[in-house]
């Protein structure tokens, strides 16, 4: 038996409150002036937001307004909790792109060099590995329930994490542990925390993984009173692995949120998942893990790499030379395959930008069945 864990965080966590900051202004920029180029950068700590970064575009963005109603909407609405939108300061430092770096991307090439990873496996319906996919339910779970009123008691801040024991083969036997931590009421007792959150979140999401001899750690430190700013501070694009498989499979180093498509941080990775899970859906491989690299100012991809882990249908090398036949892969051709040039980032920036099919999420459609 092997084991393996991903972890998730709710989007009352200190860095998902960054995340979602920089979405909503890229969002807000995407949705007046689609040409526009942003990479935008939040920190949160008590009492405070500061919003850094580059912006080149022809609209206004009221950056303090934008980022005091995702606080709001996220929760933190009352100043007992430490941290809360209409009194938290917000401070900007905003300069244009770099015209050494506009250069590049004006001429259609890539907005920085870099490499990119997309990982797709049958063993969920949502081609994720089970460990974050069920991480990800958990975190969602916990939310739902606090907005609800369902457990009236519990703050916005939480994380979640899942280990899974593999059999043999290598497919997902079961739930060996469940840790799941939530800010929660002062008053509240302890017992009733790990009744309640065991009830209403854990048995409904992990429920057909469950046995009797699952592990479960809830609020392990006995205390979970003091979160989000306050408790830790926040920033940009620090929860990269929660952002992509959990830890299965690699990550190229650079994060998401709060950069326009052209950054190929983002753009690239999009892509590698849709190849990956289109080449998955369509039986060519039960996992697949693609990578992407690219040169600053140069469109096409330095290299297109894919590993199959012995389960594909042809060679690896026969697959990639397919990924370049059948698939865009210049920054242009990515952002138009996939219709990025629009306000669609901020419901990306808090539980996971993969294995959620959202109507806006075009690198999650398996449309290239036919054409593979």
């Amino acid at each position: 038996m092997l084991l393996f864990t991903s972890e998730s965080v709710t989007e009352g966590h200190p860095d998902k409150i960054a995340d979602q900051i920089s979405d909503a202004i890229l969002d807000d920029i995407l949705s007046k002036d689609p040409q526009g180029r942003v990479a935008c950068e939040t920190m949160v700590t008590t009492g405070l937001v500061l919003i850094a970064g580059e912006i080149s575009t022809s609209t206004y963005v009221d950056i303090p307004k934008i980022a005091r109603q995702v606080i709001h909407d996220i929760g933190y609405d009352n100043a007992k909790y430490g941290f809360d939108a209409s009194s938290c300061a917000v401070l900007t430092s905003i300069n244009e792109q770099s015209l050494d770096i506009a250069s590049g991307v004006d001429s259609g090439g890539a907005g920085d060099q870099g490499m990119m990873f997309g990982y797709a496996t049958n063993e969920t319906e949502a081609y994720l590995p089970l460990p974050i996919y069920l991480a990800h339910k958990l975190s969602q779970k916990l939310t739902h329930v606090r907005k609800e009123k369902i457990l009236d008691y519990l703050r916005p801040d939480g994380k979640s994490q899942v280990t899974i024991a593999y059999s043999a083969d290598g497919s997902p036997s079961h739930v060996h542990t469940v840790v799941l931590s939530a800010q929660h009421d002062p008053d509240i007792k302890r017992e009733q925390i790990i009744k309640d959150l065991k009830a209403h979140v854990i048995e409904p999401v992990c429920g057909e993984w469950l046995r009797d001899d699952s592990i479960f750690h809830i609020n392990p430190t006995g205390c979970f009173t003091i979160g989000g700013p306050p408790g830790d501070c926040g920033l940009t694009g620090r929860k990269i692995i929660v952002d992509t498989y959990g830890g299965i499979g690699r990550h190229g180093g650079g994060c998401f949120s709060g950069k326009d498509p052209s950054k190929v941080d983002r753009s690239g990775a999009y892509m590698a998942r849709y190849i990956a899970k289109n080449l998955v859906a369509q039986g060519l491989a039960e996992r697949c893990e693609v990578q992407l690299s690219y040169a600053i100012g140069i469109a096409k991809p330095i290299s297109v790499f894919v590993n199959t882990f012995g389960t594909g249908s042809d060679s690896d090398e026969d697959l990639a030379k397919l990924i370049k036949e059948k698939f865009p892969l210049t920054p242009k051709g990515i952002i138009e395959h996939l219709k990025l040039r629009r306000p669609i980032y901020f419901q990306s920036a808090s539980y996971g930008h993969f294995g959620r099919n959202l109507p806006n999420f075009t690198w999650e459609r398996v449309d290239k069945i036919k054409l593979l």
